[in-house]
């Protein structure tokens, strides 16, 4: 299951620099208007081998005060919907202000796992600093640096226990998993039906919780596989940023509990900037991808229309351009099996495994005639390639030196790998390693 971890507070508590810390990324986008950032609200976080995605919910703060309680709340409303697991992030130096009081009394009626980050001790004397945040009556309470990442470790440890253990359920591993994606109202719900048609009688509800996906096997006309639809938006929240986020939470969820996903794209919208952030998640998330434009009978045509979209498309998602796009018309059931059949090829090509001396056959030679630009006078040298053993396709070179190679040339190799094997549809890996 998708284990989501959130983390909560007021402004200035350090929750952006916690959230780069743990996903090891520095790319806060910060919306000039209003001082909040924005855009970076969801990153994968590696611990022990054990893996999950975190949500920063401050990037949905607006900065006026008549605002901001109702913005806190929001805050932590979607903390507790979403998240498994919840750091309310404080600060030893200001101490406890009125606003972390209502976060607190918020949270504590929310039944969840709540660990309170003390952020900015950053040297011994403050730790006495984080006692009085002990008040709050939370169990779990961790002193850390968000900028030198002291204290991380343990927190990390702490929340790794906290998620909950991955439930063995009846689902059938060995099938592929499609999920459906999109933004709200591009016909997700509409597609559904029509594959499984209204008998949804095989619907495996599973997790407990009604939050998370929800598994249909679909298993006629030759076909045997299940479709991850995720629980439908809540229509609680008229603000329009809540539905954006929460659905795409929603597409967060459905995304890496899938195989291959199936990205619908609303034709009388054309492909919009939502779309382009879904399709990131999915590239992100190394999972197969399906382009499907629905509602494509709308559209006044003529014979370079498709053409035209198609490269539109592509040129949008580009480098990554190596994935199917299906023309679709859901209501009048017009080429929704072909999705299906690109969907499993995307699968099947997944799965691909290359034999090392397959790949050092075909790729050596072409390394010889264009071998990487030589760097500050080194020349690089690549001696051996094999293909590594992880879910998604994922190539090691074996090299002098290999830091000196850079994007270009590591998109040449895709490129190549991409030429001589079936890789459509899926993200290609490329690892460079000293030999």
């Amino acid at each position: 299951m998708g284990n989501i971890v959130a983390i909560v507070g007021r402004p200035n508590v350090g929750k952006s620099t916690l959230f780069n810390r743990l996903t090891g990324t520095r790319r806060a986008i910060v919306d000039e208007q209003s001082g909040v950032t924005r855009d970076r609200q969801y990153g994968k976080v590696e611990w022990n081998g054990k893996e999950f995605s975190i949500i920063d919910t401050g990037g949905y703060a607006t900065g006026s005060d008549d605002e901001f309680e109702k913005d806190i709340r929001r805050q932590v409303q979607l903390a507790v919907d979403e998240a498994a697991v919840i750091l309310f992030v404080v600060d030893v130096n200001t101490g406890i202000t009125d606003y972390d009081e209502q976060v607190a009394d918020l949270l504590r009626r929310s039944k969840k796992n709540i660990i309170v980050v003390v952020n900015k001790v950053d040297a011994a004397q403050h730790v006495s600093g984080s006692y009085e945040f002990h008040s709050f009556g939370f169990k779990d309470l961790y002193t850390i640096s968000g900028i030198n990442g002291s204290g991380t470790g343990d927190l990390l440890d702490r929340v790794l226990e906290l998620l909950p253990k991955d439930v063995k359920s009846d689902i059938d591993d060995s099938l592929p998993k499609y999920a459906i994606v999109g933004r709200p109202n591009a016909g997700k719900s509409s597609i559904l039906n029509a594959f499984v048609g209204e008998e949804r009688s095989i619907v495996t509800d599973i997790a407990g919780t009604t939050r998370d996906s929800i598994y249909t096997r679909y298993n006629k006309f030759g076909h045997d596989f299940y479709l991850v639809d995720t629980a439908g938006l809540r229509k609680k929240n008229k603000e329009k940023e809540d539905v954006e986020f929460y659905s795409t939470m929603r597409s967060v969820r459905a995304i890496e509990d899938s195989d291959v996903c199936i990205l619908m794209v609303d034709a009388t919208r054309g492909f919009e900037a939502q779309d382009k952030k879904i399709f990131s998640l999915i590239e992100k998330n190394n999972k197969g991808v399906v382009v499907l434009v629905n509602k494509w009978d709308l559209i006044e045509k003529n014979s370079k229309t498709t053409k035209e979209w198609e490269k539109n498309i592509r040129n949008e998602m580009a480098p990554y351009n190596d994935f199917p796009i299906v023309f679709t018309s859901v209501i009048n059931k017009q080429r929704i099996m072909e999705a299906i059949e690109q969907a499993e090829k995307v699968f099947q090509n997944r799965q691909r495994r290359i034999g090392t001396s397959e790949i050092n056959d075909k790729l050596l030679p072409v390394i010889g005639d264009y071998p990487p630009p030589s760097t500050k006078g080194k020349y690089i040298r690549i001696k051996y390639i094999t293909q590594l053993p992880s879910t998604t396709p994922t190539f090691a070179f074996f090299c002098n030196l290999p830091q000196y190679i850079k994007e270009p040339y590591r998109r040449f190799l895709e490129n190549k790998i991409r030429e001589f094997w079936e890789f459509t549809g899926v993200p290609v890996n490329i690892v460079m390693r000293k030999k």
